[in-house]
C-alpha cells in the first residue's frame, strides 16, 4: 500500500513512512493510492467482534508490511486498553430511528482517543524499532491537544508541542493540557484563534530546515493514521444496526473534516452508507460551500462548541482530491486561491461531493434547546458539539437508520451544559483531582520565529 499526496507533487511513501511525516512536503495530505474494499460477506462477518478484532480487519489492509499481523493486533490491543466501555463506542438509541454513537469512553473523554491512542502505540512501536526520536507539534480547538499528551506523556523518544488558542478553549480542556508535569510534555498558549495555531503549524512543516533539525511530526488530523482509525467505528456502529443488509446514515459534527471524512473511507470500503451528513455550528464554511459551491474565509466567531469554530477544514482537501478525480494539481491550485480568503468548487466537483455528503447547521439557541430536548425526551446529556450532531442529524431522519457521533462527554462543557438545562454535568471520578493541579503552559505570539526558536530551545533542554 502506497500513499501520495493531495497536491501531486510529493513521493509516494508508505503506511509507516506517511504515518511519521505528517504533511507532504508539497504541503498536500497523504491518501492511499487506492482505496481496499470489503465485500458483504466480509462485513456481516464483523458482527459479533469485539472492536479491537474489527478494528485489525478495517485497517490491516491499509498499513501493508509495516507490521505483522501479531505486531500490529498488539498495537490495537494496547490503544484501547484503558478505554471505560467494554464495547469501545457503544450505541444508545434517542429515538425510534436515530442513535447516538457515544465516542466519549477514552482516557480524555473524547473522540480524538481513538485515533490518537492508536498513533501513540504506533509512533512508540516504530521510533524504538528505528532508534529514532521526533518531535510532535500539534495545533488544537481543544480535544486534540489533550488526546495528544495523553497518548505521547512520558516517552523518552518523543517531545510532544501542543498550540491552543489562549482563552477559547474549555476550563477542563486547557487543564487536561496543563496539568501533566511530565518533561517531554509542552502546552503552548497562542494569542489567536485555532485556524491561527493550525496555520503556524503547517508553516513549521513547509521550513524544511526547521522541520528536518527537530525531526517534526505531525499528529494532527492531516496525519492519515488518524482517520483511518476513526474508519473503524463506522462499521462497528453499522453492522450492528444490520449492515451490510441494511444501509444507515450518519450525522457527524464537523470543523477539520476528518471524522467525517473517516466516515467516506468507510463508504469506499464497502459500507452501505447513504448520507453523510456535515453538522456545523455557527462557524459554518462547510455548510455554505455545499449549499453555494464556494468556499469563503468569513471569520471565526466563538461558540459554545469551541471544538466546531473553524474556518479552514484541513481535511476537505482530502476530499476534494477524490472529487476532482484525484487530479493534485487542481487541489493545489484550489489551496493556493484558499490564501486569498475563497475559492469555488467546480460544478462537477460539487456534483461528487453532494454524492455523498449532505449539510446543516446549528445556532447556539439551537444547541442549547437540543441539550435540554434531548434530556428531557430520555435522559440522555449531550455535550455542545454532539448537541449540533443530533440537531442536524433530526432534520435529516428518514427511513434509513441515522447514527449521530457524540464526540465528547458533556462533563468538559459543564458550563455551557448547565446554561442549558439547569444541572451540571458531574466530572468522572478519575477527572475530579485535576481540576486542583497546578498548571504549566507558556503563553506564546502568533508568530512563526518566535515559535521556531521556542521549540528549538525546550529540545535542546531536554
Amino acid at each position: 500500500m502506497k500513499y501520495i499526496s493531495t497536491r501531486g507533487n510529493a513521493p509516494e511513501l508508505s503506511f509507516e513512512e506517511a504515518m511519521l511525516t505528517g504533511l507532504a512536503r508539497d504541503g498536500g495530505l497523504y491518501v492511499p493510492e487506492s482505496i481496499p474494499t470489503m465485500s458483504a460477506d466480509e462485513i456481516a462477518a464483523l458482527a459479533g467482534k469485539s472492536y479491537e478484532e474489527a478494528a485489525f480487519i478495517v485497517m490491516r489492509p491499509f498499513v501493508g508490511d509495516a507490521f505483522t499481523d501479531e505486531e500490529f493486533k498488539g498495537i490495537i490491543a494496547r490503544a484501547y486498553a484503558n478505554f471505560r466501555h467494554e464495547a469501545r463506542a457503544p450505541l444508545v438509541q434517542l429515538a425510534p430511528n436515530h442513535h447516538l454513537l457515544e465516542l466519549f469512553h477514552g482516557p480524555t473523554l473524547a473522540f480524538k482517543d481513538f485515533a490518537m491512542q492508536l498513533i501513540g502505540q504506533l509512533f512508540q512501536f516504530s521510533l524504538a524499532r528505528r532508534n529514532e526520536r521526533v518531535t510532535i507539534v500539534g495545533a488544537t480547538s481543544g480535544d486534540t491537544g489533550s488526546a495528544a499528551i495523553e497518548a505521547f506523556r512520558g516517552l523518552d523518544n518523543v517531545d510532544v508541542f501542543i498550540l491552543f488558542p489562549h482563552g477559547r478553549v474549555s476550563d477542563i480542556q486547557r487543564k487536561q493540557m496543563t496539568t501533566p508535569n511530565d518533561a517531554n510534555v509542552h502546552a503552548l498558549a497562542l494569542d489567536g484563534d485555532f485556524d491561527d495555531c493550525q496555520a503556524r503549524l503547517k508553516d513549521m512543516f513547509n521550513d524544511f530546515d526547521f522541520r528536518d533539525g527537530v525531526k517534526l511530526a505531525g499528529v494532527n488530523s492531516i496525519n492519515w493514521a488518524r482517520v483511518l482509525a476513526q474508519v473503524v467505528y463506522y462499521f462497528t456502529s453499522a453492522v450492528s444496526l444490520g449492515a451490510p443488509h441494511r444501509k444507515v446514515s450518519f450525522t457527524v459534527p464537523t470543523g477539520n473534516f476528518g471524522d467525517i471524512f473517516a466516515g467516506y473511507i468507510a463508504k469506499k470500503m464497502g459500507l452501505p452508507i447513504e448520507k453523510l451528513v456535515i453538522a456545523t455550528n455557527q462557524n459554518d464554511i462547510l455548510h455554505r460551500t455545499m449549499e453555494s459551491g464556494a468556499y469563503t474565509k468569513e471569520g471565526v466567531t466563538p461558540s459554545i462548541s469551541p471544538s466546531m469554530d473553524i474556518q479552514v477544514s484541513s481535511n476537505f482537501e482530502r476530499a476534494l482530491f477524490d472529487a476532482y478525480g484525484r487530479d493534485g494539481g487542481a487541489v493545489a491550485q484550489l489551496m493556493e486561491e484558499l490564501d486569498d480568503g475563497t475559492f469555488t468548487v467546480s460544478q462537477g466537483a460539487m456534483e461528487t461531493l453532494r454524492e455523498h455528503f449532505d449539510s446543516g447547521r446549528a445556532s447556539e439557541e439551537e444547541t442549547s434547546a437540543t441539550i435540554e430536548a434531548e434530556f428531557a425526551a430520555c435522559g440522555e446529556v449531550l455535550c455542545p458539539h454532539s448537541a449540533v450532531g443530533v440537531k442536524v442529524g433530526n432534520e435529516h431522519l428518514s427511513a434509513t437508520p441515522m447514527i449521530t457521533l457524540a464526540t465528547a462527554h458533556p462533563a468538559k462543557f459543564p458550563d455551557a451544559v448547565e446554561a442549558a438545562m439547569g444541572a451540571r454535568p458531574d466530572l468522572p471520578p478519575h477527572m475530579v483531582d485535576m481540576m486542583d493541579k497546578d498548571e504549566r503552559v507558556t503563553r506564546v505570539p502568533n508568530d512563526l520565529g518566535a515559535l521556531e526558536t521556542l521549540i528549538t530551545e525546550r529540545i535542546a533542554e531536554r
